[in-house]
């Protein structure tokens, strides 16, 4: 019969870790103990029958595994704008994308309700989560990205007509999913400030928001707005991003500015809060989106502006971890 060293090299190429309390019994049993954080509950059903499979056939006539897990709760960041049609949910995406191609657990849920978008964008259309228990179990999109929305759970073209406390209790079961490992969860909220966003700060209050806005005056007032908003939620603010910020032409090179030239940038320094970055109005961005490929996942201009953004937002959310312990 195989020593406990044996049995102990067994798990840690099974489960990649050794076991705490790892014994073997006067009867040739053997009982352990493992930190299976972040593991779904099918993942650890399928890790314990792995480890019962291979001690058995090295020698244990029978395997006792016991599980803990610590309660992971990730931290929200809320991409939002004082109206739509200013680019939330591309750059909510993408922002997700780079963030974890930069090594983060991240994960994207589709707090716009009447208007879901994320499954086109990431490429996931028509795939439906599963419910594990009574919590829903996140759909893998692009680069990986765990995501939910409702643009899951409804039939396609389908409008969705809830009044506020039923797409209230909605959000929050795509917020209060089987989130596994993921840290941070990217959450493109909808727009405006009404009330299924109130209900989402006061029942998942985000770490901190992040405001889009295009470069012209009425979408500024507009993000002027959702400051405030999350101000008076006092939801920190981590910073303001420039979206549709010039047009180079493809054929002769020319820059315009169809949308104006660094008011956000402006309007960022004047309300004393971080200008994160610009995003250019670039036909490759919708091309991409549209596909289901986030630029993101990419080389070249555009990606590099996203993974900048998303460095500045890891890096503000990092201090705040470190200040806070």
């Amino acid at each position: 019969m195989a020593d406990l060293d044996a049995f102990s090299d067994i798990v840690v190429q099974v489960a990649g870790i050794r076991a705490s309390g790892l014994k073997a019994g006067s009867d040739g049993g053997i009982s352990l103990m493992l930190d299976v954080s972040g593991l779904a509950v099918s993942e650890r059903d399928e890790l314990e029958a792995r480890l019962k499979k291979d001690l058995e056939q090295a020698g244990a006539t029978s395997v006792r595994v016991m599980m803990t897990a610590e309660r992971i709760v990730p931290r929200l960041i809320a991409v939002a704008s004082g109206k739509g049609g200013v680019g939330k949910s591309t750059l909510s995406t993408n922002l997700a994308v780079a963030m974890a191609r930069a090594g983060r657990a991240v994960g994207l849920v589709d707090a716009d309700i009447y208007g879901p978008s994320q499954p086109r964008l990431l490429g996931a259309e028509g795939v439906k989560p599963v419910a594990e228990g009574e919590k829903l179990v996140p759909v893998k999109g692009a680069a990986d990205i765990p995501f939910l929305s409702m643009g899951q759970l409804a039939k396609p073209g389908q409008a969705i007509a809830w009044r506020g406390p039923m797409a209230g209790n909605a959000l929050s079961q795509l917020v209060d999913a089987s989130w596994g490992n993921v840290r941070d969860i990217v959450v493109d909220m909808p727009p405006g400030t009404g009330d299924i966003q109130l209900s989402m700060i006061q029942k998942h209050k985000p770490i901190g928001a992040v405001i889009i806005s295009t470069p012209q005056d009425l979408a500024l007032m507009d993000a002027a707005r959702a400051i405030g908003f999350f101000d008076t939620a006092k939801v920190p603010i981590i910073g303001l991003v420039e979206n549709m910020a010039g047009y180079i032409c493809p054929h002769c090179g020319e820059v315009s500015e169809p949308f104006g030239s660094g008011g956000a940038e402006a309007a960022a320094a004047e309300m004393g809060i971080a200008f994160l970055g610009r995003i250019p109005l670039d036909i490759s961005i919708r091309l991409a989106s549209d596909a289901g490929e986030p630029p993101a996942l990419g080389d070249g201009p555009i990606a590099s502006a996203y993974a900048a953004i998303a460095a500045q937002i890891s890096d503000w959310i990092d201090a705040r971890k470190a200040n806070a312990a």
